[in-house]
């Protein structure tokens, strides 16, 4: 089990690689620092002739996951996470089962410990999963609709 998902797709590109990435070029607001600000433009990043480094400008949820691909003549790839920041605040959500298993353990030590392992594993498995996991599932594909729509791109199989 990964703490972290990722989503690692290809794809095909429709136009030229030239006219898709002066695409990508104008519909990017160039910074190296990836958090979010306002803008008219689709993304924040970078992007080069073969690379980009990209996140969604949308204000609050658009840093959540970063976008890192590659391009070639008629085709490309990109890796979506979850930024940096996000992870080390995640983090912390990932301790309190575990801090309150110690807290619980400490003041009352008659309680049956077996359960509250139990309990911690399961709030833990559901921070991951339906915390953490739907979060990451529906701003990943927000995500790459957007690249779909400005680098005119369809996703291979």
């Amino acid at each position: 089990m990964k703490i972290f998902p990722e989503i690692y797709r290809q794809f095909r590109l429709i136009d030229t690689k030239a006219r898709s990435v002066n695409r990508l070029i104008r519909r990017t607001e160039y910074s190296k620092r990836l958090y979010s600000q306002y803008t008219d433009k689709s993304f924040r990043g970078e992007v080069s002739s073969t690379h980009f480094k990209l996140i969604s400008s949308s204000i609050g949820r658009g840093a959540f996951c970063v976008l890192t691909g590659k391009l070639k003549e008629r085709e490309g790839s990109v890796k979506v996470k979850i930024h940096p920041f996000f992870k080390y605040a995640l983090y912390f959500f990932y301790a309190l089962p575990i801090v309150g298993f110690f807290v619980e353990f400490i003041l009352v030590p008659e309680n049956n410990w077996p359960i509250l392992i139990l309990v911690a594993i399961g709030q833990m498995l559901f921070i991951r999963y339906l915390f953490i996991g739907l979060a990451f599932r529906i701003l990943a594909r927000e995500s790459l609709h957007r690249l779909r729509d400005v680098l005119d791109i369809e996703f291979t199989v």
